[in-house]
């Protein structure tokens, strides 16, 4: 029977596809994704994993933490149980059980994708606020759950159209918050914006940029954290370093279950994180792609499915520890690319050691040290490199032919308006509010509605010879 011809959209694997066999790496049946490496080996690479996606990992509940009205001491528990939840998420995806995990070298950490609505959610409400996040990501991560068998082979309608004006909405969402620090974090407290604040956050990007300029490997992936800790200690005779929230921390603890009170049920709320969860998943599918075509192992629908079950399973979890909802960590993908270290287990003992800092309380509180400005300066990249992530997927989208641009343009005009004009909605239910401030949100919606409108109904897809699908090709980062 003659191949059946691909299409543009088509992002899955075929499921019947023969696993590659001329890898040399593969013996006696082995698969280099399933060896396990020497212990020494095995836990300086798994640390080097934690090291890439650590920033991203604590930078979602340094940003929810004080927008919600949290005290740093509050802010470092939850920094440590998002450390905690996305090592459980990761050990799910990589060692899995039954039908989840995508069983590859696929990092999991807290989904940059969920920042901007659960602020919108819980600004200024303090414990109520986050035990509404909380409930609201229950609920989005067990729909998840229950979807993933359908979901993954919907993917050809979440083509990179969708997918990069997404991610690049997630840091373009983001650079204000990145912009607020480097002020200072608080507009009402003195110094706000002042030079001293914009110096040291203008200071922290230089070292940032030149430490990624000059190191090589593994120093020069973890460039990041090394100007965060530089900016950290140029900031202490400056006097704007607070160690406060280090003196009462355990040396060490156990996340509470639902320490911030019982998850609260609102209907707008859910709304806006199963959205969020659905980006999430649409990303978590791209990457999964990109990994089983670096690792050898390509990744088909039942891999898929697997992958998703944990993302969304590991999220539906999260919040009894309260951690937030999970999704793929991209910049790992690329770190097995560039190491060449393929078994998955090296990714599990990643997991582990996230495990045992999320147990470590002092190690968070050691985190909240980092003043704002210095985050700032640093979250310029961080928050940056999302978006040109974003914008790199973007280019392999397209855009020449048919209405792609119009979807963009469209997409991404009205998710910055949250941004652009933020009374905007003033007028509208408060309820509406929740999804229509999240330009995330809002613009995923539209660029969905829109590929849908123009690129699906009504025509037959074209048949494309001899090219990889366009989701394949552009990996975007999970909203880290």
């Amino acid at each position: 029977m003659a191949a059946q011809p691909r299409f543009r959209n088509d992002a899955v694997a075929e499921p019947d596809q023969e696993p590659i066999r001329d890898d040399p790496q593969v013996a006696d049946g082995k698969h280099p994704v399933d060896e396990t490496l020497p212990p020494l080996k095995m836990f300086t690479s798994g640390l080097q994993h934690v090291a890439a996606m650590y920033a991203g990992v604590v930078a979602p509940p340094m940003i929810v933490g004080p927008a919600v009205g949290l005290t740093p001491k509050e802010t470092a528990f939850l920094m440590g149980a998002s450390l905690f939840t996305a090592g459980i998420a990761t050990l799910l995806q990589t060692l899995g059980f039954w039908r989840i995990g995508a069983r590859l070298p696929f990092v999991n950490g807290v989904s940059f994708a969920g920042v901007t609505p659960m602020i919108a959610i819980g600004k200024d409400r303090g414990h109520d606020g986050i035990a509404v996040i909380f409930g609201a990501i229950i609920v989005a991560g067990l729909l998840g759950f229950v979807l993933a068998p359908y979901f993954c082979k919907l993917v050809r309608f979440f083509p990179p159209v969708v997918t990069g004006t997404v991610i690049t909405l997630i840091g373009v969402s983001l650079l204000p918050v990145a912009f607020n620090w480097s002020q200072g974090g608080n507009a009402t407290a003195d110094g706000y914006g002042s030079t001293t604040n914009i110096s040291m956050a203008a200071l922290t990007l230089v070292i940032v940029l030149a430490l990624r300029k000059l190191l090589r490997g593994f120093l020069q992936q973890i460039a990041i954290l090394l100007g965060l800790v530089a900016g950290t200690l140029i900031a202490i005779p400056v006097g704007i370093t607070d160690f406060g929230a280090i003196k009462d921390a355990d040396l060490v603890g156990f996340p509470t279950p639902f320490h911030f009170g019982a998850p609260q049920f609102e209907v707008a709320a859910i709304v806006s994180m199963c959205i969020v969860m659905l980006v999430c998943m649409t990303e978590s599918t791209a990457d999964m792609l990109a990994l089983g075509k670096i690792v050898g192992r390509p990744a088909d629908e039942r891999t898929i499915e697997g992958g998703l079950r944990a993302d969304t399973l590991g999220s539906a979890v999260s919040p009894l520890f309260n951690g937030f909802m999970c999704s793929a960590f991209a910049q790992n993908i690329g770190l097995v690319a560039m190491t060449k270290v393929r078994s998955r287990f090296v990714v599990a003992a990643g997991g582990g050691i996230l495990v045992v800092l999320g147990l470590v309380p002092v190690g968070a509180s050691v985190i909240a040290l980092v003043p704002l400005p210095v985050l700032g300066g640093a979250g310029i990249v961080l928050f940056g490199s999302v978006a040109a992530s974003g914008i790199q997927t973007l280019a392999g989208a397209a855009l020449e032919k048919g209405e792609n641009a119009l979807i963009v343009a469209t997409a991404v005009g009205i998710g910055l308006i949250p941004i652009a004009a933020p009374e905007f909605y003033h007028a509208f239910p408060k309820d509406l509010l929740v999804v229509l401030d999240s330009g995330i949100s809002t613009g995923c919606v539209v660029a969905i509605v829109l590929n849908l409108a123009f690129n699906h109904l009504g025509r037959k897809p074209e048949p494309v010879a001899e090219e990889a699908s366009a989701t394949e090709v552009a990996a975007p980062v999970g909203a880290h």
